[in-house]
């Protein structure tokens, strides 16, 4: 079966956040054997949402929920007397409503890069990041010193969250602790 394609998340099947189990999504009603398994924040639980219903919006719709924080969006802020952002509503609401989250240890944080969401690619360890190690120090926390990078791992208590700008290719890092 061809499922959709998450332009800001393209590896989300291969990241775990699915499970191949029969089952009957509860937006659509219809028989599926891929499960969403990470954060979908909403008041009601829904115990099955397939792939289909995150792209298409109608999880989050019919939930009125959301699978990112829009506040997690970098340059997002909740005050509403700081500068409107940059990046169109539409591409932010595709990454509350359309793109599944991904694994973390506190609350998510979505990478941006040329005034757009970047693209998820995978968890990241100090050997996965070091092709992109420049490009990564260029664009660094503040509050992540680069002696950091040295312990990161892709499941340990310091992980990182490796983003690609999905305009002009650079690789960006978010850093999470257990």
């Amino acid at each position: 079966m061809q499922y959709p394609h998450f332009k800001y998340h393209p590896n989300a099947y291969k990241l775990d956040l699915f499970a191949q189990e029969e089952g009957v999504c509860d937006v659509c009603n219809e028989h599926r054997s891929l499960k969403y398994e990470a954060s979908f924040y909403a008041e009601e639980d829904p115990n099955y949402i397939c792939p289909f219903c995150i792209a298409d919006g109608s999880a989050a719709k019919k939930y009125e929920g959301s699978f990112n924080d829009y506040c997690g969006i970098e340059g997002i802020s909740p005050d509403p007397d700081d500068p409107a952002p940059k990046i169109p509503q539409e591409m932010l609401l595709e990454i509350c409503e359309r793109t599944p989250s991904y694994l973390s240890w506190q609350q998510e944080v979505w990478l941006t890069h040329c005034n757009e969401p970047c693209a998820f690619i995978d968890y990241a360890d100090t050997k996965s990041i070091e092709p992109f190690k420049d490009e990564i120090l260029s664009e660094l926390d503040t509050f992540i010193s680069e002696e950091t990078l040295d312990y990161i791992s892709k499941d340990g208590d310091c992980v990182g969250y490796l983003f690609q700008c999905v305009q002009c290719g650079k690789h960006k890092l978010h850093v999470d602790f257990s």
